[in-house]
């Protein structure tokens, strides 16, 4: 029994995994053919910083992806602190209206707002696509910051203004204070989704504007350039840093 549990737990692991190992493979490998070894190479990361197209993307996605996660973590901090404060009916119908986002299927709501733009004659391009990103990033950020706020003692704001505290500096000095892992978890949750989206992307954002997977579907009709591979490899070892890091940074926090 306990072999099988370690057999399921390593192709579970193998599933999951072993598609980062294999395209982290293909950009060191010396073909365009997939499928082909043909050798050691570091030549695609250095195509990559000469191919202004996938730069051009990256610079897009990497842009809409930071102007997003900051709107969205204001938006959505400010919202979960309004719903933290009202009374319990209110409470619980909006936070049933922020989990209809959530679930909706993202080509519902890639086809919602772009007959909103349409609607409103917007010309669709990078503002029509930071804003769709903050319009399906927001919901995420108010479910991670809602569980901290409802572990907050309420004591401890009163206690804090009976202390002299003003109430803006109960605000900044406890409340946030308190809920900061659940706002930071909210942020890279945003930043996640946003580098990561590509049909609410595809259908509101315009000619001139793309960022990486929706240059990564053009390119797969005509195939793929191996130095995509090498630009996702980069990404995927500053993920693993930005995580060390803040797992470093915020080891004594309780996050649960």
């Amino acid at each position: 029994m306990k072999i099988f549990r370690r057999c399921y737990l390593f192709f579970a692991y193998l599933f999951l995994y072993g598609p980062i190992f294999v395209m982290i493979g293909y950009s060191f490998n010396d073909t365009k053919l997939r499928g082909v070894w043909a050798g050691f190479t570091g030549r695609w990361y250095l195509n990559l910083f000469q191919n202004q197209e996938i730069l051009t993307s990256f610079y897009y996605t990497l842009i809409t992806a930071l102007v997003a996660t900051l709107i969205s973590v204001l938006l959505g901090t400010i919202t979960s602190l309004g719903y933290y404060f009202l009374k319990k009916p209110h409470q619980a119908i909006l936070i049933n209206l922020n989990q209809l986002p959530v679930f909706n299927p993202d080509i519902v709501t890639a086809i919602g707002l772009m007959s909103i733009y349409q609607l409103m004659h917007l010309r669709l391009g990078l503002f029509t696509l930071i804003l769709s990103h903050v319009v399906f990033c927001t919901p995420y950020v108010i479910l991670s910051i809602l569980p901290k706020l409802k572990q907050l003692n309420p004591r401890m704001i009163e206690a804090s203004l009976d202390l002299g505290a003003t109430p803006l500096q109960t605000l900044s000095k406890v409340v946030i204070y308190q809920i900061k892992p659940g706002i930071l978890s909210g942020a890279l949750m945003s930043f996640t989704l946003s580098l990561d989206d590509f049909v609410i992307s595809f259908f509101t954002t315009g000619s001139g504007v793309s960022n990486l997977s929706v240059s990564l579907y053009s390119m797969a009709k005509k195939g793929i350039d191996p130095s995509m591979y090498a630009l996702s490899t980069i990404m995927l070892v500053l993920v693993f840093v930005l995580l060390f890091i803040i797992n470093k940074k915020f080891d004594g926090l309780h996050w649960s």
